[in-house]
C-alpha cells in the first residue's frame, strides 16, 4: 500500500532501459510503480504484470487516467519532444533518458515549458550516479590529486542491437562529454574530432581530443567494433592518476612518487614523474540507476532543484552535436 508521503511513478517506454526504470520504482519505498507506457503491448503488459502496474499502450490515456506524479521516458530520442510535452501539460516531472532531445531547439522548448508549468525536469545522465564517479569528484574537490593535467575516457564494446536511430556520439559521448567537466568542474572550450561508419549507418568509431579550463587536455575513445566491453576513465594530475572502472564501480590510485600528497609545497617544484604507491579506495557498491531515480524522487518531494538539470542535458548535447560537426569537417571548433 502506498503511504501518505509516496508518489505515483509511471514509465513511458519499457524497452532495454525502460524496464528498468520500471523495477527500481517498484522496488522504492517512497514510490508507487502505477503504470508503464509501451506501443509493443506485449512488452508492457509483460512489464506491468512483472511489478504490479497497470499497462498501456496509449501514454495520454495513461497519463489521463493515473495521473502520476513522476514519468520516466525511454524511448528512442526522436520521440522525446511530442512525449515529454505531452508529460509536462499533464502536470508530472519527468525524468528522461539521455539526450534531452534530438535537437537543441527541442531540448530549449522542454526546459522552458517545464519552467512555465512548474515541474521538475531531470536528465539521465546515469553515470554521475556512480558510486566510484562520485568519489572521484570528491577527492578531486579535495585536491588529492593536484593540478589536473589530463583526462582520457574509453567507452568501447560490441555493436548494440538496441541502437537503430543515432551513432555513438549521441548515444555514448554526451556521457564522457558531461562526465569529465562534471568530475573536474570545468568547461570544455574547444573539441576535435574523427570519426568513422565502419559497420552501421551511422557513426560507430570516434576518437577526438578536447580541451577544457585551466588547461586540461581530454581524449575521449569511443566505438561499437571492440568485442570486449569497456567503461573507464582516467584523471592524471601532479599527484598520480585515479582510475574509475565503470562497470566494476571501482575507484584506484596510481601515485607520482615525486610529490607526496603530505608535502604540497612539493608541486611549486616539477620535476617529473616516477611510479609510487597503488591504492584501491573502498566505494560503496550501488546500481547506478537506482541512484539517480532516488535523487530525482528527492527533489520532488523535497521541492529541490535536479541534480542533473535540463540546461546540464542541454549543454551535453551541444557539445556532442559540436563534435559530430568537427568529425565532419575534420577541424577544431571552440565550444
Amino acid at each position: 500500500m502506498r503511504s501518505r508521503m509516496s508518489l505515483k511513478a509511471a514509465v513511458i517506454g519499457v524497452g532495454a532501459m525502460g524496464q528498468h526504470h520500471a523495477r527500481v520504482y517498484a522496488d522504492l519505498g517512497n514510490c508507487e510503480l502505477v503504470a508503464v507506457a509501451d506501443a509493443n503491448a506485449d512488452a508492457g503488459a509483460a512489464i506491468g504484470k512483472k511489478y504490479g502496474a497497470m499497462s498501456y499502450t496509449n501514454y495520454q490515456e495513461m497519463l489521463a487516467t493515473e495521473k502520476p506524479d513522476v514519468v520516466s521516458i525511454a524511448v528512442p530520442t526522436s520521440l522525446h519532444i511530442d512525449i515529454a510535452r505531452t508529460v509536462i501539460e499533464a502536470g508530472c516531472n519527468l525524468l528522461i533518458e539521455k539526450p534531452i532531445a534530438a535537437t537543441l531547439e527541442e531540448g530549449q522548448q522542454l526546459i522552458n515549458e517545464a519552467k512555465a508549468a512548474g515541474v521538475k525536469l531531470m536528465v539521465g545522465h546515469i553515470e554521475r550516479f556512480n558510486p566510484a564517479v562520485q568519489q572521484l569528484k570528491e577527492r578531486l574537490l579535495n585536491k588529492e590529486l593536484g593540478q589536473v593535467r589530463y583526462i582520457e575516457a574509453r567507452r568501447q564494446g560490441p555493436y548494440p542491437t538496441r541502437i537503430t536511430d543515432t551513432g555513438v556520439v549521441l548515444d555514448l559521448a554526451v556521457h564522457d562529454l558531461d562526465i569529465i567537466s562534471f568530475v573536474t568542474d570545468a568547461k570544455i572550450e574547444n573539441v576535435y574530432a574523427e570519426i568513422e561508419a565502419c559497420v552501421g549507418e551511422h557513426e560507430d568509431l570516434l576518437s577526438s581530443i578536447v580541451r577544457l579550463e585551466g588547461g586540461i587536455i581530454g581524449n575521449i575513445n569511443i566505438n561499437w567494433i571492440t568485442p570486449v566491453k569497456i567503461r573507464e576513465l582516467y584523471v592524471t594530475g601532479e599527484a598520480g592518476t585515479f582510475h574509475v572502472n565503470y562497470l566494476t564501480q571501482d575507484l584506484t590510485f596510481f601515485e607520482n612518487e615525486e610529490v607526496k600528497s603530505s608535502n604540497w609545497e612539493a608541486m611549486g617544484l616539477w620535476r617529473g614523474v616516477n611510479e609510487g604507491m597503488m591504492m584501491k579506495y573502498k566505494v560503496q557498491k550501488e546500481e547506478p540507476l537506482k541512484r539517480e531515480i532516488r535523487s530525482f524522487v528527492e527533489c520532488i518531494t523535497n521541492d529541490t532543484e535536479p541534480p542533473v538539470s535540463g540546461a546540464d542535458g542541454l549543454e551535453a548535447l551541444r557539445l556532442a552535436q559540436l563534435m559530430l560537426e568537427s568529425g565532419k569537417k575534420h577541424e577544431k571548433l571552440n565550444a
